[in-house]
């Protein structure tokens, strides 16, 4: 062989070597995917102390979590009075949150915390706390929503952007992802229009309300819904409803909207059985806007995340 093509050869066959040495696969590992250990939650009542045990009835609690080996934390509450309720989780920015519990009343919460390790390996947490929580609504909204004593209120089918769906954020209060128009739901759902919500003022501190469904409730189903009686699957629409009366309340909007775009007032409806203008699954109606005629709300719909908002008109 020519000794060129040979000092050529052994050159290539040299680099080749090289080449395939270098890229010779690397060994990754995990590590232990172990649970983080020790998981603590610590609260802080706001305004606790000797005369006030359950806080100042703001309802504001500070809340932490720690543990060994954690990287992120997830944390949710429930009413330990209601025995079906289970934790909506939601994430617990570097182990901290401050949360607002808006039931009126000394109510008893469990907090249940979740911590993450390499890989998902998780601990679980709960401590249970009572806080207090005092809200005085203005006479004002009272008066409008009541009439003083009883009113019927319904969706207004005659204007544009009687139905609205937005973020759920402190930030925005517009349906900027649609809104509706003038009949919109006629077509396929005319029972959005003739049902109707009948807010009555028992006493003082005691309100009622009542949700009207003579031909049944515009929701959606399964999990997404949020009253009863509605099937396990299926399309958004009119579902048999047998209508309800239940307890509601006036308390501060949760949502930390600005003081100027908001009244900062909510309706809190006590329990499943009753609903206003369309079946969610929060029970939070915050009041945007409240006049004798006319009434804006808004309530965190029925996916995480979207903002579903109303415009009702009283009943004539």
């Amino acid at each position: 062989m020519n000794k060129s093509i040979l000092t050529k050869f052994s050159a290539l066959l040299g680099m080749a070597l090289v080449l395939f040495t270098g890229c010779k696969e690397e060994e990754y590992t995990l590590g232990a995917l172990s649970s983080p250990e020790n998981l603590i939650i610590t609260t802080e009542v706001v305004g606790q102390n000797d005369a006030n045990p359950y806080g100042d009835g703001s309802g504001l609690v500070k809340i932490s979590a720690t543990a060994d080996n954690a990287m992120t934390y997830r944390i949710g509450y429930t009413d330990v009075s209601d025995l079906n309720a289970s934790p909506t989780l939601e994430a617990m920015p570097k182990g901290s949150v401050n949360k607002k519990f808006s039931k009126l009343g000394n109510v008893t919460y469990r907090i249940t915390v979740v911590a993450y390790g390499a890989g998902g390996a998780s601990t679980v947490a709960t401590k249970d706390i009572t806080v207090k929580s005092v809200f005085n609504p203005d006479p004002t909204i009272v008066a409008n929503l009541t009439g003083g004593s009883s009113k019927t209120w319904k969706v207004d089918a005659s204007v544009a952007g009687h139905m609205g769906v937005g973020p759920y954020s402190s930030t925005s209060i517009s349906p900027e992802w649609w809104s509706s128009a003038v009949n919109e739901k006629v077509a396929c759902c005319n029972c959005f229009y003739t049902a109707s919500f009948t807010f009555t003022q028992v006493n003082p501190t005691t309100f009622t309300i009542n949700s009207s469904t003579p031909d049944g409730a515009l929701t959606k189903t399964g999990t997404l819904s949020g009253i009863p009686g509605i099937p396990a699957s299926g399309e958004e629409g009119c579902y048999p409803y047998a209508g309800g009366t239940g307890a509601f309340s006036f308390i501060e909007a949760s949502a930390g909207l600005p003081a100027d775009a908001t009244t900062s007032t909510s309706i809190l409806l006590a329990d499943n059985s009753t609903f206003i203008g369309y079946g969610a699954t929060k029970k939070e109606y915050e009041i945007l806007e409240i006049t004798a005629d006319y009434m804006y709300l808004r309530v965190q719909g029925t996916e995480t995340g979207n903002a579903w908002y109303l415009k009702l008109i009283p009943v004539q």
